[in-house]
């Protein structure tokens, strides 16, 4: 007869911490690479871009307005806009509307940016849990 022993670990504890961990930050790398691409297709001229394209800026300040956040309790990246950098304007330039008494076509920037890089996104996730 032949005897045989075995033992097993639990290690559901370790694996889903660093699934959150890899998933937190390939987050953060798919929210810098949409900013980037948002951030490219603004461009610096004093002429107002055409209806339809991303919004010019003078100073570049729209340009340096674009931040991205990492909620880690909800697993969310928020991209967009500082509102304290440039207010409501940004808001008038994506979706079209009033701002300061003047209307502004749609001059989208963050959405395009979104369907440009949302095929490279899911590389963000490969490899992303490791031992």
């Amino acid at each position: 007869m032949i005897g045989m022993k075995t033992r097993t670990r639990d290690n559901t504890k370790k694996v889903l911490a660093k699934t959150r961990k890899g998933s937190i930050k390939s987050l953060g790398h798919a929210g810098a690479t949409i900013r980037l691409t948002a951030r490219r297709s603004i461009r610096r001229r004093k002429k107002p871009s055409a209806e339809g394209r991303p919004p010019s800026t003078r100073k570049g300040q729209l340009r340096s307005a674009l931040m991205y956040s990492v909620e880690k309790q909800n697993d969310l990246v928020v991209i967009g806009p500082e509102h304290a950098k440039v207010g409501r304007s940004a808001s008038a330039h994506e979706h079209g509307g009033r701002y300061k008494r003047q209307r502004y076509p749609k001059r989208p920037f963050m959405g395009p940016a979104l369907e440009t890089t949302k095929e490279r996104l899911p590389r963000k996730w490969a490899g992303s849990v490791k031992a």
